[in-house]
């Protein structure tokens, strides 16, 4: 498993493509930290004479959180689109079947080179609210919430990005498939329900904005974790059909 790790992670890190989508992010992100600091200075002459007055971690730091949530997201289909698609196309995917490793241990050690590149996704976001703590004292509680949030729909995406790799051996359509099924389970709790409703349980946004207002519940954690092993697994069975078949 080290070995697929290792390579894949090379070739993560090598790619031009992840590169300019940090970069893009980066910019996107930075340039709405940006305008949301200059909006919170300009409110903050009136937000001192109010009571309980909402603070930075509310104006700046959850706003920008949750777009970069929606940024990510974005983001990741691009990056996990050619984890089983280029085996394909190279021919590879058989060599992986007839190595002496588990379907298990190739798509973890896939997997985990997806999360080590996300890390360092994370670390880039999570400058921007950081370099708050310089002039004022936000939430360090809601932050932590918030970057929680952000790592766990991140691990999200990716084991949705590397299942819908493995069903296709196009990568734009693995991207689509990806953003299709993401941006479903983000907004399927449009359609209205109470908070208890099966369709706000099954909604990504619904747990992640949760999150992000500090509240973490151990049903938000499980709803990210149960996702995760869904994707894993699902991805697990087809290549498990695939070597079959092949």
């Amino acid at each position: 498993m080290f070995a697929i790790y290792s390579k894949e992670l090379r070739s993560l890190f090598l790619s031009p493509l992840a590169w300019s989508l940090m970069i893009a992010m980066q910019l996107v992100l930075g340039w709405l930290f940006l305008v949301q600091v200059e909006q919170y200075l300009e409110l903050q002459p009136k937000l001192a004479a109010l009571d309980n007055a909402p603070g930075v971690s509310v104006l700046v730091i959850a706003p920008l959180l949750n777009s970069a949530g929606v940024v990510i997201m974005m983001l990741v289909p691009l990056l996990t689109m050619g984890i089983f698609t280029r085996e394909s196309g190279r021919g590879t995917l058989d060599l992986l079947f007839s190595s002496p490793v588990s379907i298990t241990a190739i798509v973890m050690g896939k997997y985990l080179a997806v999360l080590t590149l996300l890390a360092a996704v994370l670390l880039l976001v999570a400058l921007l609210p950081l370099s708050l703590l310089l002039g004022t004292r936000p939430d360090i509680g809601t932050l932590a919430a918030g970057l929680l949030a952000i790592a766990l729909a991140s691990a999200a995406y990716a084991a949705v990005g590397i299942w819908t790799s493995s069903l296709t051996q196009q990568p734009a359509v693995a991207a689509l498939s990806s953003y299709t099924l993401l941006l479903l389970l983000w907004i399927i709790n449009l359609t209205g329900g109470g908070a208890n409703s099966p369709l706000q349980q099954l909604s990504l946004s619904s747990h992640f904005q949760r999150m992000l207002s500090g509240l973490v519940t151990s049903g938000d954690i499980t709803y990210f974790l149960l996702l995760i092993l869904t994707g894993l697994v699902l991805c697990v069975y087809r290549l498990e059909r695939l070597r079959r078949e092949g």
